[in-house]
C-alpha cells in the first residue's frame, strides 16, 4: 500500500473506532438476564452454547463464569461451535469435547461428530442458553448452530442477544435458494440479513421454519443503526480471520472468494480485506479499474503478501500479488455489490487461470446464478437488481420480528 494511502487509512480507522465520550455501553442479553430476568433460570440446570465472544461488562467476564457463580443457578453443560469454545480452531477443523478448566463443566463440541446437542449431552440440562457474537452474515456457522440446536434440544431455549456489528438496519445480497442449503446457510435469508441473533431466531420460529421453544433476552441501550464501535463493547475477533470491524463488514461479500482459486486473505495480514493468487500479476491495474467504477465507500490498492504455511491455505508459503479493499466510509459500503464487481473484474482478465470451487461458490452465494453472471459481460449488472428485489422482500418479511429500532 502506498505511504500516502496508508496514512489516510490509518486516520480513517482511528476516527471510525473512536467512541464518542457521551456514548453509553450497550447491556447485552447475559447482563439483562442476570440482573432483570434471573427467574427464568433460577433453580434450573443450565446448558450454555458459547465461545470466547460470550463475555460481559467492562471486565470482560465470560458468560460461563457468570452463570457458574450465579446464586440458584446450576451450570451443568457447555457447548462450543466452530472454532471451539475458545475461538482458536481454524475454520472447518473438527473441535474436540473436553472440560472447561475455569468452571470444571463438561464442554461438548457442536462442530465435530455432531452439529447439534444430542439427548445424551442434554440429559442434565433443563434450559439451554445461547450467547455468541455474530457478524450478521448468512455464510457464518454460528447462527445455524443456534437455529439447529434450538430445534434439536426440545427444551426451553434462551437467546442472550448481542449487537449485529455491521449495523442491524442494512439488508442486502439476495436470498438463499434452499437447494444450496448447508451449514453456511440453512434457511432462505439474505446474505447480509440485518438482524441480531435473537431477531433471527424470532423470525425463523415465527415463520414456522424452526420449531422450538425460544425466548429472546433483549439488549438494553441498543439501536439498529449502531456499528460495533458505537456500542461501548470491546471488540473480540469472532473467529480467527475476522480481525476488525471492516473485515466483518466486507466478509458478507468477499467470503465469496472462498469459492474460487484466489486466496481470500487467509494466512495474510488482513483476511477478507485482500485477495490474491500467484497469477494476479496485474493487481495494480485491477485496482485502478475498480477505482474508476467509484463504488461507494471503498477504494482499492495492490501489494504483495506471503501466505502463512501449515494451515492448508490456498497458495500457502508463496508470496503473491494481492488486491486490497479499503473501507473509506462504512455507511456507504455494499459488500455484496463490491465483491461481485471484484469477481467480474478479475475473472474477465484471468478466465484461463480462474477456477471455481463449484459446490462452495453455490453454497456461499446461495444460488448458481452468480457463477453465470460473473462469466458473461453485463451479467453482474443484470443480477444485482434481481438480488435487490429479493432483499427488499426479505426486509419486509422480517420487519414484524424486529426488537430494536
Amino acid at each position: 500500500m502506498r505511504p500516502a494511502l496508508r496514512r489516510t487509512v490509518a486516520a480513517l480507522a482511528l476516527a471510525l473506532t473512536a467512541l464518542p465520550a457521551q456514548a453509553q455501553r450497550v447491556r447485552t442479553g447475559i447482563e439483562v438476564l442476570l440482573t432483570d430476568s434471573i427467574h427464568l433460570i433460577r433453580g434450573k440446570r443450565v446448558g450454555l452454547i458459547t465461545n470466547h465472544t460470550g463475555i460481559s461488562g467492562p471486565l470482560g467476564k465470560s458468560s460461563a463464569d457468570l452463570l457458574a457463580a450465579a446464586p440458584g443457578v446450576k451450570l451443568t453443560a457447555l457447548f462450543g461451535p466452530e472454532h471451539g469454545i475458545r475461538g482458536i480452531a481454524p475454520a472447518g477443523d473438527h473441535v474436540a469435547s473436553g472440560v472447561d478448566s475455569a468452571t470444571g463443566v463438561t464442554v461438548h463440541s457442536l462442530y465435530g461428530a455432531t452439529r447439534v446437542p444430542t439427548p445424551e449431552m442434554l440429559k442434565d440440562v433443563d434450559v439451554l442458553l445461547y450467547d455468541i457474537m455474530d457478524v450478521g452474515s448468512r455464510t457464518y456457522t454460528y447462527p445455524w448452530t443456534m437455529a439447529l440446536s434450538a430445534e434439536a434440544a426440545k427444551k426451553p431455549f434462551l437467546v442472550l442477544d448481542r449487537p449485529n456489528p455491521i449495523r442491524n438496519d442494512r439488508v442486502e445480497g439476495g436470498i438463499l435458494d434452499v437447494k444450496y442449503r448447508s451449514f453456511i446457510g440453512q434457511y432462505p435469508v439474505a446474505i447480509r440479513y440485518g438482524l441480531t441473533a435473537g431477531e433471527l431466531a424470532r423470525y425463523l420460529v415465527g415463520t414456522g421454519q424452526v420449531k422450538a421453544d425460544i425466548t429472546v433476552i433483549p439488549m438494553q441501550g441498543y439501536r439498529a443503526d449502531m456499528w460495533w464501535n458505537e456500542t461501548g463493547l470491546a471488540w473480540v475477533n469472532p473467529s480467527p480471520n475476522i480481525r476488525s470491524l471492516d473485515a466483518a463488514l466486507l466478509y458478507s461479500g468477499t467470503v465469496l472468494f472462498e469459492g474460487t482459486n484466489l486466496n481470500e486473505g487467509r494466512g495474510m495480514s488482513q483476511p477478507f480485506q485482500m485477495v490474491g493468487a500467484p497469477w494476479l500479476t496485474d493487481a495494480g491495474a485491477i485496482a485502478k479499474e475498480l477505482n474508476a467504477m467509484r463504488l461507494p465507500g471503498v477504494v482499492f490498492d495492490s501489494s504483495t503478501q506471503t501466505i502463512e504455511k501449515g494451515f492448508g491455505y490456498k497458495h500457502e508459503g508463496l508470496t503473491v500479488p494481492v488486491l486490497i479493499t479499503v473501507v473509506s466510509d462504512r455507511d456507504l459500503v455494499k459488500p455484496h455489490v463490491v465483491a461481485l464487481h471484484m469477481l467480474r473484474t478479475i475473472y474477465k482478465r484471468h478466465a484461463k487461470e480462474w477456477t471455481w470451487r463449484e459446490q462452495a461458490i453455490d453454497r456461499l452465494s446461495g444460488t448458481a446464478r452468480l457463477r453465470a453472471a460473473v462469466e458473461r459481460e453485463g451479467g453482474i449488472e443484470a443480477l444485482i437488481p434481481i438480488l435487490d428485489q429479493e432483499t427488499e422482500a426479505f426486509a419486509r418479511a422480517i420487519a414484524p420480528y424486529r426488537l430494536y429500532r
